[in-house]
């Protein structure tokens, strides 16, 4: 630790830097061997699986099954959906060659003699394979509707990289469903979207806007797209989950067709949402601070962390085995449904140094246990929100209460997330009130400005270039927006409802 704070710089002296070593700082994720590609470390992963777990369990109340498709997808598909693979093309990684030989240099080159007779697409995203394979599936009305979920990993070549926000490769879900009714794919697209939001607002702590995309930022191929957008500490808004209503575009493209009850020849109506690692970026940006990660206990791999402290084997012959009787009895504690998970770190290393690594991990609550804490039975923890105890509790004490206080914690940061953004969040009604709002007093180092800015407008190409020069972007339209007749501060045409601004990662 340097100064005054555990992590330099702080997020009003450089937000961006300070992503970077909070990501570092808690021991997340490193930068990997393959540029644009990152290493999830193990503390990092294990936020993954909790997401992971979580949402599974989610996906399955809603019917859902998990099934796998292949890494690799045949060009010609792509091809057959003409908007979906403009889209794509500029971020696809292509395989050409199926052997390597020896160059006759003492290193190794695609073969000559086998390139492939059809290139390969490293997975971008699955509808068009996965669309091949449900083709095959589906034959009647009576196989539907297909609600089916993988967990994979994708690539989508980017040259500016950010470890969690934006990589090369990362992990997800994608979700694909076939329907025989467009109503009935339009339910599961926005239930889909329900269910995002309630994991985003409900374990990951983050307020959420649930709209509607422009056409501008619609899925390559679908017909309507649906996202939750939350607001990040530095006032930029973050897209935490897509859920698409794609029509009949890919069942066409992809031969999807079923007998109706009418015995008449139908092409399917499909569906497709995701949510990925990005996931753990907006997690560290919607809570953490100064001093590094903080973590909602929903998602903490850790909710209790117990530092013993010791200077002599007499010493620790009494702390280590208290602490651990305290670790089984908080282990015997439930919250929401779970275990409370505790871990003990008795690691031979300065006690400094210890505990300022599990506040930069984020760890809910920390408790350093001495001789003098167990001869005055009390303890004295700390918790990562900043919120003080008011008073020493017995150990008997804190055990009773530790789920009251996780729940405490985890609904603290979802209301301290909400007052930022609602203080954020401003509705504007002229352009030059627009571009004051978007405006950084400096334009060199731009400091913490702008937030989220409801506007009228009217979807159209006109606006993207004013758009572009403030660096800004529509997000949604929110569905909770009230229909409210205006006038589009671009064009000055006539707009029927707000939509959500905000400069974006």
């Amino acid at each position: 630790m340097s100064g005054k704070t555990a992590i330099t710089p702080t997020r009003s002296e450089n937000y961006p830097e300070w992503y970077q070593q909070v990501v570092k700082g808690a021991d997340l994720a490193e930068n990997s061997d393959v540029r644009g590609c990152m290493v999830i470390k193990p503390w990092g992963y294990a936020i993954w699986e909790n997401i992971q777990r979580q949402l599974d369990a989610m996906f399955k109340a809603t019917g859902h099954e998990n099934a796998y498709f292949p890494l690799f997808i045949p060009m010609s598909f792509l091809e057959k959906e003409a908007e979906h693979v403009e889209g794509f093309a500029k971020e696809c990684a292509v395989v050409t060659h199926h052997r390597l030989e020896p160059n006759g240099k003492g290193g190794l080159r695609p073969a000559p003699s086998a390139e492939l007779e059809e290139p390969l697409i490293v997975r971008p995203t699955s509808e068009t394979i996965i669309g091949a394979t449900f083709a095959r599936w589906v034959q009647s009305y009576r196989d539907l509707p297909i609600l089916i979920n993988q967990w994979a990993n994708v690539v989508r070549w980017e040259l500016r990289t950010r470890m969690f926000l934006r990589t090369t490769e990362f992990l997800w879900q994608e979700g694909h469903t076939v329907h025989a009714t467009a109503d009935e794919a339009q339910i599961e697209t926005r239930q889909m979207l329900d269910v995002y939001a309630e994991f985003a607002e409900g374990s990951m702590a983050m307020p959420v806007i649930k709209g509607e995309k422009t056409s501008g930022e619609r899925f390559p191929g679908a017909v309507s797209t649906y996202s939750i957008e939350a607001m990040m500490q530095d006032r930029k808004a973050l897209q935490a989950g897509t859920s698409h209503f794609l029509g009949q575009n890919f069942a066409k493209a992809q031969e999807i067709k079923f007998q109706s009850e009418a015995g008449q020849l139908e092409y399917a109506w499909t569906t497709s949402w995701g949510v990925s690692t990005r996931l753990i970026g907006g997690l560290i940006m919607t809570h953490s601070d100064d001093d590094g990660l903080v973590l909602p206990p929903k998602l903490a791999p850790a909710h209790v962390i117990i530092l013993p402290i010791y200077k002599t084997p007499e010493e620790r012959a009494k702390v280590v085995p208290f602490c651990e009787g305290l670790k089984k009895d908080l282990a015997a504690q439930q919250y929401v449904g779970e275990a409370v998970r505790v871990r003990i770190d008795d690691r031979d290393i300065r006690g400094g140094d210890k505990k300022w690594q599990w506040v930069k991990r984020g760890v809910p609550i920390r408790l350093e246990i001495g001789p003098r804490d167990i001869a005055d039975g009390k303890l004295f923890p700390a918790r990562r929100d900043g919120v003080k105890y008011e008073t020493k509790p017995t150990p008997e004490e804190f055990v009773a209460n530790i789920a009251a206080t996780l729940a405490e914690m985890q609904q603290g940061l979802f209301d301290r997330a909400a007052k930022l953004r609602d203080e954020a969040t401003v509705k504007i009604d002229s352009l030059a009130e627009f571009e004051k709002f978007f405006t950084p007093k400096n334009a060199d180092n731009p400091e913490i400005h702008g937030g989220l800015a409801y506007c009228h407008f009217v979807d159209s190409p006109e606006i993207e270039e004013k758009l572009k020069e403030l660096k800004v972007t529509v997000r949604c339209v929110p569905l909770d927006g009230e229909a409210e007749p205006g006038t589009c501060i671009f064009t000055g045409k006539p707009s029927a409802k707000r939509g959500v601004f905000a400069k974006s990662y």
